[in-house]
C-alpha cells in the first residue's frame, strides 16, 4: 500500500513537472535528443554529392562501383533513468533533499520523453542494483517510475556507480539516452562511465547541497557520513577549519567537472536550494547548438 502522503507528493509532482514540460522542456528535449540516433536501412549506388564517409567498401568491391550506406532517423528512442538512492541522497539543508530534487528532474525528463513517444525505464542503485523497471511508454508507466523512486528504500549503504552502469550496458542493446542522477560520492567509476558514454548518450546529473560545500559558523558540531556511518566532531567556529573544508570541497567539484569536460561527457550541476530550470535549459540549448 502507498501512503496518502506519497500519493499527494506524486500528484503535486505530476502537475508541476507536466506544466514545465508543456511550457518549457518538451520542445527542448525533442530538439536536444530527437534525431541523434540513426539506424542502417539499405545500400544504394553512389551519386555525386553523397558523403564519401558513408561508402560501403565491401559492397563496392563486390559490384565494381561505389555504394553508400543509407541511414534512417530512429523514430523511437529509449530514456533510461539511473538514480542513486544511497543514504547520502536523503540529505537536504533546504526545502528538499537531494533525492527529492533528483526525482523531480527525472520526472521532467520522463514526461518530456513520453510526450515525444519515447520509452522510459528506471534503474535504482546504491552499492548494488536495487530495482530495475524495463522501458515502456505511457503516462501510467511514468507515474509508476515516480512512485518507485519515492518508495524504494536502499538495502545498500554506499554508492557504486560502476556497477549500475555495467548493468545498464548489459541491459540495453541499442543506443539509448541515459540520465545518471547522483551526488557522485563514489570512486573508481571512470572506466565504466567511459564505456557507457561511448555506447550510449550519457547525461550526468550532479545533485548538490550548498551545506555540503561550505560549513556554517555553528561551533562544535558532529558531522556524520550517511554512507559509512562514521562521525567526527568539527569546530566550525574556527575560520581556518571552515576555509580548509570549503577549499577541499571546491577542489573535489572542480576535478569532477574537469573530468567530464576532458572526456566530452554531458553534465548538469543542480542544487537543492536553487531552481533547476536555468541549468537544465542551458544544458538543452548547448546540445541543440552543438548539432
Amino acid at each position: 500500500m502507498i501512503s496518502k502522503d506519497v500519493l499527494k507528493k506524486i500528484r503535486k509532482l505530476e502537475i508541476r513537472t507536466k506544466g514545465l514540460v508543456n511550457n518549457i522542456f518538451g520542445g527542448e528535449y525533442q530538439s536536444a535528443f530527437k534525431g541523434q540516433g540513426m539506424e542502417f536501412t539499405e545500400v544504394r549506388t553512389y551519386t555525386y554529392g553523397d558523403d564519401i564517409r558513408q561508402i560501403d567498401w565491401n559492397v563496392t568491391a563486390r559490384n565494381d562501383e561505389p555504394y553508400i550506406k543509407v541511414f534512417e532517423e530512429e523514430r523511437e528512442q529509449t530514456l533510461m533513468l539511473c538514480v542513486d538512492i544511497s543514504p547520502s541522497g536523503f540529505f537536504g539543508s533546504h526545502s528538499q533533499t537531494k533525492m527529492e530534487l533528483a526525482i523531480e528532474i527525472c520526472a521532467v525528463m520522463a514526461f518530456s520523453a513520453i510526450k515525444n513517444s519515447d520509452k522510459v525505464g528506471l534503474l535504482l542503485f546504491s552499492d548494488k542494483v536495487e530495482k530495475v523497471i524495463p522501458p515502456k511508454k505511457g503516462k501510467k508507466h511514468v507515474l509508476r517510475l515516480i512512485r518507485e523512486m519515492y518508495t524504494t528504500k536502499p538495502t545498500g549503504n554506499r554508492t557504486d556507480i560502476a556497477d549500475a552502469l555495467s548493468y545498464v550496458n548489459r541491459l540495453l542493446n541499442r543506443k539509448s539516452i541515459i540520465v545518471l542522477a547522483s551526488d557522485f560520492e563514489d570512486e573508481n567509476f571512470e572506466k565504466q562511465q567511459k564505456i557507457t558514454s561511448r555506447k550510449h548518450d550519457l547525461v550526468n546529473l550532479i545533485i548538490r547541497d550548498r551545506l555540503e560545500e561550505e560549513l556554517p559558523d555553528a561551533g562544535v558540531i558532529p558531522l556524520l557520513d550517511a554512507e559509512s556511518g562514521d562521525q567526527i566532531l568539527i569546530d566550525t567556529s574556527d575560520k581556518k577549519v571552515r576555509s580548509e573544508y570549503k577549499k577541499k570541497m571546491w577542489q573535489s567539484k572542480k576535478s569532477l567537472n574537469e573530468y567530464f569536460v576532458k572526456n566530452k561527457m554531458d553534465y548538469v550541476d543542480v542544487y537543492t536550494n536553487e531552481s533547476y530550470i536555468r541549468p537544465l535549459t542551458n544544458f538543452f540549448r548547448k546540445r541543440i547548438n552543438r548539432y
